[in-house]
């Protein structure tokens, strides 16, 4: 009896999130809201995959089904099983179950490392039993418990005075549950100081504040107290990527992002990230996006461009 009466509550609670997160999507795709960390999202048609990076944290669909590629990696979820990524991964997103009658809904919010190592302290929670290194990504299964906490964050939006004070420590909450939810030895791991999870993430760290500059291996591993086989190993176990793969996508997205965003031409958008030669620029963009720089610029443009409407006769 006391696990229907659980998956009611669950139900319950999973409904009154698709109702408030499809009232405040209408209309949009994504949307940012006023709590800091967390933002919507909304499809109202299966997409394909597409290029995303994910940053650490915890991605809930309260109705329809997405899919995340990592590598060779697929991680399939839905109302039942929450996504949490541990660090900033490259990946491909879709969206596997939607419609414009009942479109996909969820929300994302981003994880505050320092917030779960303090935690962890406070708590005593206990180090994690198992040390590997595991993904980058992970499914949980998503509790009547972790949903009413979500649901508390949300219905914040309809009493905006409060959420300065009361957003905090819901968020806080929401981080304490996720470091005791079945997730909790990864989350753990990447919060303990020392951990071969918490020195890559370092390495992150420096590689998106320094993307431009070139990489030394052996300094990277050096700055964040690893071996240099130790960091490629642990890093490609943890993003499906080398360092030196990292650094490429993260240089050809902000490429990518200056040409559509700023204006730039190819090759200034190619010496601003850090490549020496445009013709190298050109075939590497062309082997992530499908187009050369100019042909993708363009499409994009294209398809972002608003259709204009037709006046009935």
């Amino acid at each position: 009896m006391a696990h229907e009466h659980n998956g009611l509550s669950r139900e319950r609670i999973r409904e009154a999130l698709a109702r408030a997160i499809n009232r405040w999507t209408e209309g949009s795709g994504d949307r940012s809201t006023p709590i800091p960390d967390l933002a919507f999202f909304r499809r109202e048609a299966p997409t394909p995959p597409g290029l995303c990076q994910v940053e650490p944290s915890v991605v809930l669909v309260v109705q329809g089904a997405k899919r995340m590629l990592v590598g060779e990696d697929a991680y399939a979820y839905d109302s039942e099983r929450f996504l949490v990524a541990s660090h900033d991964v490259p990946a491909s997103s879709e969206v596997v179950e939607a419609s414009p009658s009942r479109p996909c809904l969820g929300l994302v919010l981003k994880l505050d490392l320092r917030v779960m190592a303090e935690l962890v302290a406070q708590a005593h929670l206990p180090p994690p039993k198992d040390r590997s290194v595991q993904s980058g990504m992970a499914l949980g299964a998503v509790t009547p418990t972790l949903l009413e906490c979500f649901k508390r964050l949300t219905d914040l939006l309809d009493e905006p005075e409060a959420i300065v004070v009361l957003a905090p420590l819901v968020q806080r909450e929401l981080h304490y549950r996720l470091l005791t939810s079945d997730q909790a030895g990864r989350l753990r791991q990447l919060a303990s100081v020392g951990s071969q999870s918490h020195l890559v993430a370092r390495a992150i760290e420096w590689l998106k504040a320094n993307y431009a500059s070139p990489l030394r291996i052996e300094e990277l591993a050096e700055r964040v107290h690893m071996s240099a086989s130790s960091l490629h190993h642990h890093f490609r176990q943890l993003t499906a990527m080398s360092p030196l793969q990292y650094q490429k996508w993260l240089r050809l997205n902000e490429a990518r992002r200056l040409m559509l965003n700023e204006g730039l031409d190819a090759a200034s958008a190619a010496f601003q990230v850090g490549y020496e030669s445009p013709s190298q620029f050109s075939r590497e963009y062309a082997r992530l996006f499908g187009a050369p720089p100019k042909r993708d610029v363009v499409s994009m443009r294209r398809k972002a461009a608003p259709v204009p409407r037709t006046r009935n006769a």
